[in-house]
């Protein structure tokens, strides 16, 4: 499993026009990981302590819930 480089993710974020640290994730993981499958970052999310409390705060408990979120965007 990939982990999340959280430094990077902090140089990303710099360049986002984004306000939401969770969909700036998102797009990091999809950007710099080339990872599009919901299933996949779900995945990755839940293996990393910080993004689990990200998922937990917008109640996204699989990965259907999180493709849907992700349509909303």
């Amino acid at each position: 499993m990939v982990r999340i480089d959280w430094d990077e993710f902090k140089e990303y974020k710099k360049l986002s026009v984004r306000n939401d640290n969770f969909e700036i994730l998102l797009e990091f993981v999809k950007s710099y990981y080339n990872i599009v499958l919901p299933q996949d970052i779900y995945d990755m999310l839940r293996a990393d302590d910080t993004a689990q409390l990200m998922l937990d705060k917008r109640t996204i408990n699989d990965a259907v819930a999180l493709e849907s979120y992700l349509y909303k965007l």
